[in-house]
């Protein structure tokens, strides 16, 4: 009998109703509709958490400020095979789920992400705005990873592989809990990233205020995993898993070999 994949869908939300509607009114209408919504209600002032079980979300409470305790939190209580994550004020076209499970059908991928276009500010200036900030983003975190960052507003992953590093992951609200994760999942694990225009955010992540608290973020959660994480010391240790994946692989697609055979090598 086959088994179906399960999906589910982690938004934290931290006094952002009217973003958090919107966005979960565009999940109802997802050509693949997820089969639970988690809901972090990261301790909010307002109606948040009501506008969330109206929807028919499932909703968690978490009284530790900050996105990567209410993130990590979510992700802890999601009861599905695949976790899907995106922020309140992100609005995902009908496609996004579907592209998400797709993408990790891959058995050899265990988490993915995509970009964004900006659904606000400037409608002449949305499009190239979005790239910038996200090519910024881009070019700041893959030299420190070694590997494709992880960016909360559209991102996915394997349950199992959210267990496999939980106990790793930082919960200092000063850090991005999507790089952080980023950091911790890239050792082991495959991140790739899905092409194609399949979530709109807002941009008021571009806001002067809010830009530099990004990138202070940002620099906090790099210096965060030094020195262990230097980049020449990731990158070598990156390469050299990569190259043993690459040699077992090799040996276990080898002509004459019967399949007992390798799995005596193998261990």
């Amino acid at each position: 009998m086959v088994q179906l994949t399960t999906v589910s869908v982690v938004i934290p939300v931290l006094d952002d109703g009217p973003h958090l509607r919107r966005c979960l009114r565009a999940l109802a209408a997802q050509t693949t509709v997820a089969d639970e919504i988690v809901v972090v209600d990261n301790a909010s002032t307002d109606d948040s958490a009501d506008i969330a079980r109206a929807a028919g979300a499932r909703v968690v409470f978490c009284g530790e400020r900050g996105i990567p305790a209410a993130a990590a939190a979510g992700y802890d209580a999601a009861h599905g095979d695949l976790i899907l994550r995106l922020d309140a004020d992100s609005i995902p076209e009908p496609t996004w789920v579907a592209s998400m499970v797709d993408a990790l059908s891959d058995p050899a991928v265990d988490a993915v992400t995509g970009g964004a276009v900006f659904h606000d500010g400037p409608v002449a200036g949305r499009v190239a705005l979005s790239r910038a900030f996200l090519g910024t983003y881009a070019a700041f975190a893959f030299p420190a990873l070694g590997h494709t960052p992880l960016w909360g507003s559209n991102m996915a992953f394997r349950r199992r592989a959210w267990n496999a590093v939980r106990s790793e992951v930082h919960v200092d609200p000063e850090l991005h809990d999507d790089l952080d994760l980023a950091y911790h999942l890239g050792r082991r694990h495959r991140i790739r990233f899905v092409p194609g225009r399949h979530m709109r955010v807002s941009s008021r992540t571009v806001e002067p205020r809010r830009f530099v608290r990004c990138f202070r973020r940002g620099a906090g959660t790099v210096f965060a995993h030094w020195p262990g994480d230097l980049p020449p010391a990731r990158w070598a240790r990156l390469v050299r898993r990569r190259a043993t994946h690459a040699g077992r692989a090799r040996e276990v697609g080898a002509p004459g070999e019967s399949r007992g055979s390798r799995s005596g090598a193998a261990r």
